[in-house]
């Protein structure tokens, strides 16, 4: 078994969700206009920051995703999640 098949979906996924928020901005033909409008600012302009709230909540969704998977294996292989922390500290 290759060490590819190895790598759960959910790294998969969080991995093309974060490629897609850094690769999509840089699609320069797809925002290098001034129309539509959207309150008197052109569309470039807002589709940037448009694109500031995307990544954002794909880096959340990715953040959960990885959390996930790592509580997971840490499950499956003994460890335990909340070692590093003692409870009733914060």
């Amino acid at each position: 078994m290759s060490k590819l098949a190895a790598v759960r979906p959910g790294y998969w996924i969080a991995g093309i969700l974060l490629a897609v928020s850094v690769v999509v901005p840089l699609l320069v033909s797809t925002y290098a206009r001034d129309e539509p409008r959207l309150w008197g600012f052109p569309f470039f302009y807002w589709y940037q920051l448009l694109w500031v709230f995307i990544s954002a909540i794909t880096v959340s969704i990715s953040y959960q995703l990885v959390m996930r998977e790592e509580r997971k294996r840490r499950a499956e292989s003994g460890l335990d999640a909340g070692s590093s922390r003692k409870e009733g500290n914060r």
